[in-house]
């Protein structure tokens, strides 16, 4: 039953997971600051070998595939970093932390599940070594011990646990539902990305807050920076699932594409098509032969009257290339930068100082990674 998937390391220190140099983040502040998120962090990673283990021999395997395929503990770390305007990384800070990447863990197994996504984390996804009921169920339990984790902090982190997941589901619900016929195709995109990746985001900048004991005027704005730049994360992606260096994003060049998910890149060519020839060939031969899926061998198309047969794989590869180079992908990496600028705009009622400083080198970290 053990797939046997290599154990990955995370990214093991705030200044690599923020790019920070000494240049940047020199004062014995900052440094005294990095080094007790560092120890959060490292708190974090024992509490989730602890908690995300099971005494039933399947569900400890399937539960701890992902975690050991590795992860960045962004979310983690913007826990512990907004603690650091109350008492720091008490223990209800690192549960709250905890709880938070176990939630971030559920959610990826359910994620590629409706996404059909073959590999995540560079390793094969879960559905596709286990199916797709194991991979739902296991998902399913690690929302449920996520949810244990909070209970033990009270009545408000248990509100806070479940109206995140509500959000999360709710996204994924209108992602897979698609936008009505009333709908602004890129506003109803960009509040799925608000509920499936800025809400938990939100809730780890939110809980720092809330479980170190800083200023309760500091919530909003916390939870309003998650929220953005949890859109401009995601947007990022949108980019980066085009990206030919799979070594790097462990997945398939337009891995969303392939399995008909429409991203911002898209809704960008559909916008430019109505004016531009070239931009409405692209999206048609993308929407025919990478998003609608590859038809059977032999398939009869009665628009031109033609047998059709699958698109190779080089042929699929291509336009994902083509894709990646147009106007619309600038322009979606236009729009996250715009998100991110807003983002660190939310910061502004937070005290200067280390933790406002690392906030913002983390948003233009964020959209560095579409460069």
């Amino acid at each position: 039953m053990n797939p046997s998937v290599p154990l990955a390391r995370r990214g093991s220190s705030l200044a690599a997971n923020l790019g920070l140099s000494e240049r940047v983040f020199a004062s014995s502040s900052d440094r005294s600051m990095a080094k007790a998120i560092d120890a959060g962090l490292e708190a974090v990673e024992a509490a989730l070998e602890h908690e995300v283990s099971f005494a039933d021999g399947i569900a400890d395997v399937s539960t701890r595939y992902l975690l050991d395929a590795g992860g960045k503990r962004v979310r983690p770390m913007l826990t512990l970093l907004t603690a650091q305007l109350g008492n720091g990384a008490t223990d209800d800070v690192v549960t709250a932390a905890t709880a938070i990447e176990i939630t971030h863990l559920a959610s990826l197994y359910h994620d590629d599940v409706m996404d059909e996504a073959e590999k995540r984390r560079g390793v094969p996804s879960a559905q596709t070594v286990w199916g797709n009921s194991v991979a739902i169920l296991t998902g399913d339990l690690l929302f449920a011990r996520a949810s244990q984790l909070m209970a033990r902090l009270g009545e408000r982190a248990i509100r806070l646990q479940a109206d995140t997941f509500e959000r999360l589901v709710l996204g994924q619900l209108h992602e897979t539902v698609g936008a009505q016929p009333d709908d602004d195709p890129v506003a109803h995109y960009i509040q799925v990305l608000s509920d499936k990746t800025g809400s938990l985001i939100a809730s780890a900048a939110q809980s720092g807050i809330v479980f170190s004991g800083a200023d309760p005027a500091l919530e909003q704005p916390a939870v309003e920076f998650g929220e953005r730049i949890g859109v401009a994360f995601q947007l990022v992606d949108d980019v980066i699932d085009l990206s030919p260096q799979t070594e790097k994003t462990g997945k398939l060049p337009g891995t969303d594409l392939r399995a008909g998910v429409v991203t911002l890149p898209i809704l960008k060519l559909r916008e430019l098509a109505t004016s531009d020839s070239a931009s409405a060939d692209l999206l048609e031969r993308i929407e025919r032969d990478v998003i609608a899926g590859a038809p059977p061998v032999g398939t009869f198309d009665t628009n031109t009257g033609e047998v059709r047969v699958p698109p190779s794989r080089s042929a699929v590869d291509a336009l994902v290339a083509e894709l990646r180079e147009h106007e619309a992908t600038r322009q979606t990496i236009a729009e996250a930068h715009r998100w991110a600028r807003d983002a660190v705009a939310a910061l502004a009622p937070l005290p200067d100082g280390s933790v406002k400083k690392a906030l913002t080198r983390f948003a233009d970290t964020i959209v560095e990674r579409s460069s």
